[in-house]
């Protein structure tokens, strides 16, 4: 009951990520990568004073740390970026379908036990992805800004990976956190950051990296040892739900019935990799 009390903590942490990225570039408070420079320092600046409160000091090696900052930097550029364009449910969506296939790429790659079950509940997933972002209806998906979350995604996928052997969760999401900051600038430079700044768009920014995103990675470190990695893709497409009616709450983003339909798919593909046992590995005589 615990570790299903993290995970769903989690999980609403990342679907704030995805109302106050929305909130604050939809409308013009903040440019993207701003935005995502600003939040990305908040969480290393919160990460960094937790260490130091609780004593706690990195573990993990400078290879595995230069890439999980990689990781999160290809994430947070293709989330702020995109997020320009698309609404945050849909947002949600295409992210956290695209973390899924790359997750479970690598369970297979890795002979994972998956079962033929799991693969058709993340097949049905992806289909009520494919046909919410398939263009047509009212539903508005660039497809510049899809494939731009697409990129999102497969670096969050690969952050998520990185941090299944995180031996000290805290320091290691500190440290990523403080090397995405500085592999974030060029993409600044590029796309201009810093050109829109308004007040509230840097008070969503801070809570964003300060709360949500600091606090919500280190616990999602915490918790993704303790979950095999196909459940840890699929649980994450709980999140667009709860982005979606966020969405709409707090937003007033329109809930279309291919938007509905579409999730409904997503959730029953998740309900079927969680609910079915995955497949044992072959005994070598």
């Amino acid at each position: 009951m615990r570790l299903i009390a993290l995970t769903c903590i989690v999980m609403v942490a990342f679907a704030a990520n995805s109302i106050l990225g929305r909130w604050a570039i939809g409308p013009g408070h903040m440019d993207a990568t701003g935005f995502g420079l600003l939040r990305l320092a908040s969480g290393a600046g919160m990460l960094w004073l937790l260490c130091l409160w609780q004593g706690q000091r990195p573990a993990e090696g400078w290879r595995r740390s230069l890439a999980g900052g990689a990781a999160l930097t290809l994430y947070m550029v293709g989330f702020s970026v995109a997020y320009v364009a698309l609404d945050a449910g849909l947002g949600a969506l295409v992210l956290f379908g695209v973390v899924q296939v790359s997750m479970f790429a690598w369970s297979l790659l890795h002979r994972q036990p998956v079962s033929a079950l799991q693969l058709c509940g993340a097949a049905l997933a992806l289909l009520g992805l494919a046909y919410v972002v398939w263009p047509g209806g009212t539903v508005q998906a660039p497809l510049w800004a899809v494939l731009t979350m697409a990129a999102g995604g497969l670096g969050w996928g690969i952050y998520s990976l990185i941090g299944r052997g995180a031996r000290a969760p805290l320091p290691a999401t500190a440290v990523n956190f403080a090397l995405a900051s500085l592999m974030i600038l060029p993409a600044v430079w590029i796309w201009g950051g810093g050109s829109v700044v308004t007040p509230f768009g840097c008070l969503l920014a801070v809570i964003s990296g300060a709360v949500t995103s600091g606090l919500g990675y280190a616990l999602w470190y915490r918790v993704l040892p303790q979950i095999p990695a196909p459940v840890a893709a699929t649980v994450q497409l709980s999140v667009p739900v709860i982005a979606i009616l966020a969405g709409a709450l707090i937003l007033g983003e329109a809930l279309s019935l291919r938007l509905m339909i579409g999730t409904l798919a997503v959730l029953g593909g998740i309900a079927v990799v969680i609910l079915c046992p995955p497949a044992r590995r072959a005994r070598v005589a």
